[in-house]
């Protein structure tokens, strides 16, 4: 295994996480950073450093500085409908036996979640009504198991880029867990327009899915 992250910092980098001493200050960063539409992945450290990131840079970046507080660092991937949306990554801790997340995303309700929900289809069932498309469209119909990145320490994916597509890959042959049947999506009603508005707020159209 190489350096650790703190290692590889600045010493304003190791100030700044430092300072990232809660679940809630982890996400009030998460959503100072820019969220970029682009298909490169970028390492906690480089997310620091470039200050932008896309959910899966989030997901990463948030176990990451969970982990600094003493949770391990768990990711989870929520699906979609394939072919209607992107899928949506989350940082995921408990807290005296409650589930919470943290996240980044391009639209303002697919992100922080409180520890509040007693097991895990509970907190993913708290991003349903959130989750919809550019067409208003609510596409989230699955989820993985959480994901423990211990398991990759020695790809250095705190810090280093160069191995990110390893852990994309990983949540693409990993066992889905339905959320909803087919006769529950089939009736389900499109966004209504307060709604989509207000979960549209400051999104980047360059980073929005364009369903096929």
């Amino acid at each position: 295994m190489g350096k650790s992250l703190e290692e590889q910092m600045t010493g304003d980098e190791r100030e700044l996480v430092q300072s990232l001493d809660s679940p809630e200050k982890i996400q009030a960063y998460m959503d100072s950073v820019p969220y970029v539409g682009e298909e490169a992945n970028r390492s906690p450290l480089s997310v620091i450093r470039d200050h932008q990131a896309h959910c899966l840079d989030g997901g990463l970046f948030g176990a990451a500085m969970l982990r600094r507080l003493g949770y391990p660092p768990l990711v989870i991937d929520l699906l979609p409908e394939p072919g209607t949306d992107d899928d949506h990554v989350l940082a995921i801790y408990r807290l005296d036996g409650y589930w919470g997340a943290v996240a980044k995303s391009n639209f303002v309700g697919l992100r922080y979640r409180e520890p509040v929900f007693r097991n895990l289809r509970e907190l993913i069932l708290s991003f349903f009504e959130q989750f919809y498309n550019v067409d208003g469209v609510k596409t989230l119909r699955a989820y993985t198991r959480p994901l423990d990145l211990s398991r990759y320490d020695r790809l250095n994916w705190e810090w280093s880029d160069e191995h990110l597509g390893v852990i994309e890959h990983q949540f693409k042959v990993m066992h889905a867990y339905p959320l909803i049947s087919r006769r529950m999506a089939a009736h389900l009603a499109p966004m209504d327009e307060l709604s989509y508005r207000a979960g549209m707020l400051n999104v980047n159209m360059e980073g929005l899915y364009k369903p096929k």
